[in-house]
């Protein structure tokens, strides 16, 4: 008899083409990414197009990768997942479509995952959960507080108004010149620099766990124009050091208030952003001496990957939730209605 939940997830959401395979949540047997960096590093952003493109000629071949690379076949997979969204509606529907074919020819049974749960399931792949939790959620497009009280509940109580902390990343860093994706350089530059410049911290109206990043991101461009006018010198690294501390600031004193309010047994962080070293640096050193425990993927974890589909899509096939074939792309899917 099979003691075992295997899980094949396919993710295709924005810019990278994965498929992996999970062992009961917990385990990585596979996991495949194709990254498109490099298709869109000249364009300073994902073209939605040319991401669908890319998704339609790599989705066969990563699939098949991941099964070789498993030493396993479709027989053994007891569950396809896959990105429902939210994220690009055109790389979306790449992974759904593929994910129906699949579970189709295969007679398998479907799941849809959304993202942002995938992200904050990651973390299941490193410390299993220990409810009620909270998942501090930082990437290009999200940034958000997410409360849960058990597998598959997820209550936002704090999200961004604006823009996203990884989106001011790539757009601040767009601003100083650096390539795209912006976040890494702005981090490598910020831990050369010093945080002597004086940027706002959008706190907003008391007890509020929302975030806003947009004004950081005008303050920023708006020091360097006058500067420039003034004919002085302001150091990249010293900016990036400062605006890195300000986002931070903001990000690690919203997230331990919220611990002590709720009192929650683990805290996890999920997203890209997640990846920043001087967030991860930070967070570390407030958690210290707190009863929460504090959880960090490893970077392999952090930017988007198929294993924290399939970890997600495992809870969901184990509480019997079941996708249909005339299931489709919500680019913009709601985690609490989910």
């Amino acid at each position: 008899m099979k003691k075992e939940t295997l899980v094949l997830g396919i993710e295709t959401s924005c810019d990278e083409t994965a498929v992996a395979i999970i062992k009961n949540g917990t385990e990585i047997v596979t996991n495949i990414v194709s990254s498109q960096i490099e298709s869109h590093k000249r364009f300073g952003g994902v073209v939605p197009e040319i991401a669908s493109r890319h998704h339609v000629e790599q989705v066969t071949y990563v699939l098949e990768e991941a099964l070789q690379q498993a030493g396993m076949t479709m027989e053994d997979i007891d569950c396809v997942a896959v990105t429902e969204g939210p994220g690009l509606v055109g790389a979306l529907l790449i992974g759904v479509n593929a994910a129906k074919a699949l579970a189709f020819a295969h007679d398998k049974p479907l799941v849809g995952v959304h993202h942002i749960a995938g992200h904050i399931y990651a973390n299941r792949l490193v410390k299993e959960m220990r409810f009620p939790l909270l998942s501090l959620v930082v990437s290009g497009g999200h940034t958000e507080l997410v409360l849960m009280k058990d597998h598959g509940s997820f209550e936002v109580i704090g999200e961004t108004r604006d823009d996203a902390a990884g989106e001011a990343y790539d757009k601040v860093a767009r601003t100083l010149g650096l390539p795209y994706p912006g976040g890494p350089h702005i981090d490598r530059l910020a831990h050369v620099g010093e945080a002597n410049l004086d940027l706002p911290r959008a706190w907003l109206e008391e007890g509020s766990y929302d975030f806003s990043f947009s004004g950081l991101k005008s303050a920023v461009i708006n020091t360097l124009h006058n500067a420039k006018q003034k004919g002085m010198t302001i150091h990249p690294q010293d900016l990036a050091a400062s605006f890195q501390a300000s986002v931070i600031d903001v990000l690690v004193t919203k997230t331990v208030k919220a611990v002590k309010e709720y009192g929650v047994e683990q805290v996890l962080l999920a997203g890209g952003v997640a990846a920043n070293k001087g967030l991860r640096t930070a967070l570390q050193a407030a958690f210290e001496g707190m009863e929460a425990e504090l959880v960090i993927p490893p970077l392999s974890l952090c930017t988007d990957n198929a294993a924290m589909i399939a970890a997600a899509g495992t809870v969901l096939f184990q509480q019997g939730k079941r996708g249909s074939m005339d299931m489709n792309a919500h680019p913009g899917l709601d985690i609490e209605n989910f």
